[in-house]
């Protein structure tokens, strides 16, 4: 008897499992491996991570820095990564060439008020203007990004050739160096990197190109494969809510999340406390993202501009 109730039992709980898989799957955190370029608008994550709110939310979130937002999209597309953020122009670009790619959850907002950009040049260079650029090399941390999208538009507006520009992708640790030894001319980056240059003596600030895209727009955005968000549409919809509240945090508590950033990118805190905070994005908007994708279809990095709604994920 208690062997046949005790086998009743298991099958009525298997049962029970297999027509209820999300209150099982509930009790086991759904593991998420995130990747991100290392700089402010990844705060977030790492605040979500430390303060357990992804947790509360059923995932087990961890997140891996990477050089740049186009070797993050491949990382994405080759499955070692389910989530990534990425500059929003590769993912402009991914979805003009068919590639498979939503956008998930907004990461850091541009404004020209508060502007967390930065274009240098050596100290001892006269360069000025976009026409002083004309023929010379760029650097940038991953060819097609935001930062090359916004110098060509920089270069446009201010007399330049953007088309005359040679661009070398540099890892963002590199990128000082690079420009005070000239090995590239000038080259842009955001915080804090652009605290750790301001602090350079070798180089100087000459413009803030993101502000020659738009006053305010998307320049980040934690993105999935199409297939995967689609079918892993609970655990999406938990990280984008985890991450709302993590950003809205972070946008209200600068000094207790500084250390966060200062870890992650090896930045020291001193310099971090100094620098321009991310407005970090809680809400998706087409309004946006598509002044990048009229931007990169006037430059003809893309054949033609769509409407953004195009890269989110659908409800």
């Amino acid at each position: 008897m208690t062997a046949a109730l005790s086998r009743r039992t298991m099958l009525a709980a298997t049962g029970a499992a297999l027509a209820y898989p999300h209150a099982v799957a509930a009790q086991t955190p759904f593991a998420l491996a995130l990747a991100g370029v290392p700089e402010d608008s990844i705060t977030p994550v790492l605040y979500g991570v430390q303060s357990g709110l992804f947790k509360r939310n059923g995932l087990d979130v961890q997140v891996s820095p990477e050089r740049s937002g186009p070797a993050i999209t491949a990382g994405v597309a080759g499955g070692a990564y389910q989530i990534g953020k990425s500059s929003i122009s590769p993912l402009i670009l991914a979805h003009a060439k068919g590639l498979k790619f939503v956008i998930v959850a907004p990461a850091g907002v541009y404004t020209s008020a508060a502007p967390i950009d930065g274009m240098f040049v050596r100290t001892d260079s006269t360069f000025k203007t976009g026409a002083d650029l004309n023929g010379k090399t760029f650097g940038v941390y991953g060819i097609g990004d935001i930062y090359t999208i916004s110098a060509r538009a920089w270069m446009e507006k201010n007399g330049g050739d953007p088309t005359s520009l040679k661009f070398v992708e540099l890892p963002i640790s590199a990128m000082v160096e690079a420009i005070a030894s000239g090995r590239v001319d000038a080259g842009a980056m955001n915080e804090p990197a652009v605290q750790v240059a301001l602090l350079n003596p070798k180089v100087r600030l000459v413009a803030h190109p993101f502000a020659a895209v738009a006053p305010r727009f998307l320049y980040t955005a934690w993105f999935a494969a199409t297939p995967w968000a689609a079918a892993h549409r609970p655990a999406v919809d938990a990280f984008a809510r985890a991450l709302r509240d993590a950003a809205t945090y972070v946008n209200a508590h600068h000094a207790e999340t500084a250390p966060l950033i200062s870890t992650f990118t090896s930045v020291d805190i001193a310099t971090v406390n100094k620098m321009e905070r991310v407005d970090q994005g809680t809400s998706l908007d087409p309004k946006l993202v598509q002044p990048v994708i009229d931007e990169m279809a006037k430059s003809k990095a893309i054949p033609t501009a769509f409407d953004a709604r195009e890269l989110f994920l659908k409800a």
